[in-house]
């Protein structure tokens, strides 16, 4: 399986986000995390994750009789590179970015479902920028929020940090001005 047909996935983008920033859990964790989704298919997820390489085994413990592992996100494998992208035909395009936003709208509607969700407090923001740009206008765009967001990627959890999902769409709705 390709990495765009292995990522773009809901419940498998998701476990990648519960274990990024070097985090280590168990199958059974990662299902705490997610209360919508039945833990054989958190179960079965992972295990294509691990098949693929994506996640390797951190740790290996017994629990009554069984094995428990941890595991571990091989960030360099969760990538989909410009050439899977490039390779995918328009609908193919319209079929990810829709899974893309069905994850999306799963992971708000799990962070709306806890208890303690507050988003005025967690400065959550869903706001859109309609942008007049030229090439070099956005490539510099570009090359600005990569700045800002590539050196916190490798954050880790500790203490008084939580986790953000940050979901940058970038696309022209018109065509270019002659």
């Amino acid at each position: 399986m390709d990495s765009l047909k292995l990522l773009v996935h809901p419940v498998r983008l998701r476990i990648v986000h519960a274990l990024s920033g070097g985090r280590a859990l168990t199958t059974a964790e990662l299902s705490s995390r997610m209360h919508d989704v039945s833990k054989a298919t958190v179960y079965r997820h992972v295990g294509r994750l691990a098949d693929a390489g994506v996640l390797e085994v951190a740790a290996e413990q017994r629990v009554h009789g069984a094995v428990e592992r941890h595991y571990r996100l091989r960030r360099e494998r969760a990538v989909i590179g410009d050439e899977a992208v490039s390779s995918v035909s328009k609908e193919e395009h319209r079929r990810v970015f829709a899974a893309a936003m069905a994850i999306l709208i799963a992971e708000f509607g799990a962070y709306l479902d806890r208890d303690a969700s507050d988003p005025v407090a967690d400065s959550v923001g869903y706001r859109q920028h309609a942008l007049w740009l030229d090439g070099e206008e956005l490539a510099a765009l570009i090359a600005e929020l990569r700045a800002a967001i590539v050196p916190r990627l490798g954050n880790e959890p500790v203490p008084g940090r939580a986790q953000y999902l940050l979901s940058p769409i970038l696309f022209p709705i018109e065509e270019e001005i002659r």
